[in-house]
Parts: C-alpha cells; sequence; structure tokens
C-alpha cells in the first residue's frame, strides 16, 4: 500500500511537470475511461495526505490511467499511458537458485 502511495505521488511530480492535469468529477472519469478504454479500477491506496489514489487499466490493450480523489472530492488524472502489466505475485520466499 505505501508503495502504491509513492509511486502515485512520482508520478504526481513527473506528470505536472510535462502535462496539464485534468480534474473533473469522478464518476465522470470512470464512465469516459470504461465506455472508451475498457478500463477499470486494479489498484487503489490512501495517501498521508488523505487522498485516494486508483489505478484504472485495460486488459485488452494495456492502457492506464492514475487519477487522485482530494478529500474535498476533487478527482484528477495526474498520469495515464499504455503497455500496464500486472506482474505475478511470488507466495514462494526462498531464494531462487
Amino acid at each position: 500500500m505505501k508503495s502504491l502511495a509513492a509511486a502515485g505521488a512520482l508520478l504526481i511530480m513527473a506528470s505536472t511537470a510535462s502535462a496539464q492535469v485534468v480534474c473533473k468529477d469522478r464518476t465522470t472519469f470512470f464512465r469516459h475511461l470504461g465506455a472508451s478504454y475498457s478500463e477499470a479500477p486494479v489498484a487503489i491506496g490512501l495517501a498521508n495526505n488523505g487522498s485516494v489514489i486508483e489505478v484504472l487499466s485495460s486488459q485488452g490493450d494495456g492502457t492506464w490511467t492514475i487519477i487522485v480523489t482530494k478529500p474535498s472530492g476533487l478527482s484528477c488524472i495526474v498520469a495515464s499511458g499504455e503497455a500496464w502489466d500486472t506482474p505475478t505475485l511470488q507466495t514462494n520466499l526462498e531464494p531462487q537458485t
């Protein structure tokens, strides 16, 4: 959970330097991203400042979007891209040889 928040924070800083952040109602984003890109939530986390960070992605072409919803209720797209991949989690903690 902490790594998701840290990743979100880094993406927020990176995206604001290179692109304009778009803010709207959360429901509007979810409807548009679902209908236009077949994106659905795959991860969610709570940042230290109370913001909710959500990652949406599509299974087909791997598009992804990160949305931050502030405690005020305002939601903003802070990053988006292609080639999203969900790695398989390893449950075996033994070192591999």
